[in-house]
């Protein structure tokens, strides 16, 4: 790796494979020709602290014509030679368990100017807000999206739940914040008992591009707060929730099955007292950490899942439009959010959340794999 941003903000995107040559053929464990006998260019980038590795050339299966983003997902999660790059982007010793990132892939039609697969160490999610937001802001300052010196430009991005928007505020000629406009987040379910190891829980479960379990972190008892030193906690107690919820099917989605099933749960706890503005608005602010997929913990507020947590807030009346919620993530950073619009989608009330982050350039990657090499396409420890 090396760490250089100029570098990112002149990676383009491209759909052939990479010209830098690679010396002799590179073969599979079974014998089959490996998807990648060259070496895989990334721009990597973090959003509040959690990572996200931008693959500009993705495995060619992914960029075929006449697929929708929701189907390239399906084709990425079928096919050995795309997981096998994701696995080997994602895995040490080249990533590792909470590595997340995502292949850039043609968007559905011209509304939009890029489409993405996000994925992690398990595989490919649907939806991801820290993503969007680092997309959003790499588009800008690798010029494949022009914007002003001063201003603000939207790039519309093709996801597996849908279209979205990142709104990229420029100043000085910079990435000053991006603004995401989600898919309409839901409530799916409200006071669903779950059976843990910490005895029976209050959950609900709510939609913001995938399906989120939320409940208080002092559900939990006495024991795990949303700080750094009791993550290995939260994440067996969210992994347990989340098993418990996906044995009995309790987050089917109303219109799309791809879209079903607990991708992650989220420990909140009240940071501050709700602030009263002059302007009769409220300012809320939470503190939140989100353990997701396999148990992999978010560095930032969780995008897709603070959508969820507006949907939630939004329909217990505790967020209003105008309002704003300072959604603050396990390591300090913080998003911003509100309710764009309500709306209704599949006959029930929905809010269009918008969230505001910051994302940075780490650095520029040229992965290889040296065909002598027997641990690829890597491994994961937890």
């Amino acid at each position: 790796m090396t760490a250089d941003p100029a570098a990112a903000r002149s990676t383009g995107p491209s759909t052939g494979p990479s010209a830098d040559p690679v010396s002799g053929p590179v073969s599979g464990p079974t014998g089959t020709a490996r998807p990648y006998t060259t070496p895989i260019r990334t721009a990597d980038w973090h959003t509040g602290g959690e990572p996200f590795r931008i693959v500009p050339e993705p495995p060619p299966v992914l960029t075929g014509p006449g697929l929708t983003v929701a189907e390239r997902r399906t084709v990425a999660i079928a096919d050995a030679g795309a997981q096998w790059t994701r696995a080997l982007l994602c895995g040490e010793p080249r990533g590792h368990a909470d590595m997340y990132g995502a292949f850039l892939v043609p968007p559905d039609d011209a509304g939009a100017h890029l489409g993405a697969l996000f994925w992690h160490k398990d595989g490919f999610s649907t939806a991801c807000g820290h993503g969007t937001i680092a997309l959003g802001a790499w588009a800008v300052a690798t010029g494949l999206v022009a914007a002003p010196p001063d201003g603000t430009t939207d790039v519309v991005i093709d996801v597996p739940s849908g279209r979205v928007t990142a709104a990229v505020r420029t100043a000085g000629g910079r990435v000053a914040d991006v603004t995401f406009v989600n898919v309409p987040g839901h409530v799916h379910a409200r006071g669903v008992e779950v059976a843990t190891s910490y005895g029976s829980l209050t959950v609900d479960i709510a939609f913001g591009g995938a399906m989120y379990a939320v409940l208080p972190v002092d559900r939990l008892g006495p024991g795990p707060r949303v700080r750094p030193g009791d993550v290995t906690a939260l994440i067996a107690a969210g992994r347990e929730i989340r098993d418990a919820l996906n044995a009995v099917r309790a987050a089917e989605h109303p219109d799309d099955d791809r879209l079903s099933g607990v991708y992650g749960t989220v420990f909140t706890e009240e940071a501050a007292a709700p602030v009263e503005l002059a302007d009769g608005t409220r300012r809320l602010h939470h503190r939140n950490v989100t353990v997701f997929a396999d148990g992999q913990v978010d560095r930032s507020p969780c995008g897709s899942g603070t959508a969820a947590r507006v949907a939630l807030l939004a329909d217990a009346g505790e967020l209003r439009p105008g309002d704003e919620l300072r959604h603050e993530s396990v390591v300090g950073s913080v998003f911003r959010a509100r309710i764009e619009r309500t709306a209704t989608v599949h006959g029930r009330p929905a809010v269009v959340p918008a969230v505001t982050g910051t994302a940075y350039a780490t650095g520029t990657g040229r992965f290889t794999v040296d065909p002598d090499d027997t641990l690829v396409p890597g491994f994961v420890l937890r």
